[in-house]
């Protein structure tokens, strides 16, 4: 049994003619229709954006310097001592 997405929201986009005379050449050697190819750059697009923009790649060095400081937790300074007990007052003591 194979499970096929529902397509149920539309997008719609206005471009100028240049860029539809574009978009259809690129779909036709793509041997795909236009809403296709559109479709499956976008999505290609914002796959690689997100995962440029919500994943992070160390080299080993800092990986370890990494590893070290979780290791190693900071004390805490005056600002979050304070933070804290407002914490403690306003929202424990509830």
């Amino acid at each position: 049994m194979s499970l096929i997405a529902t397509k149920n929201s539309r997008l719609h986009i206005r471009c100028d003619e240049r860029t539809r005379q574009l978009l259809d050449k690129a779909a036709a050697y793509s041997r795909s229709n236009l809403s296709a190819f559109v479709l499956n750059e976008a999505v290609a697009a914002a796959e690689r954006i997100l995962s440029e923009q919500e994943s992070i790649t160390l080299q080993n060095d800092d990986f370890q310097a990494f590893l070290a400081a979780l290791d190693t937790p900071a004390v805490p300074n005056a600002a979050l001592v304070r933070a804290f007990e407002r914490h403690s007052e306003q929202v424990i003591a509830s």
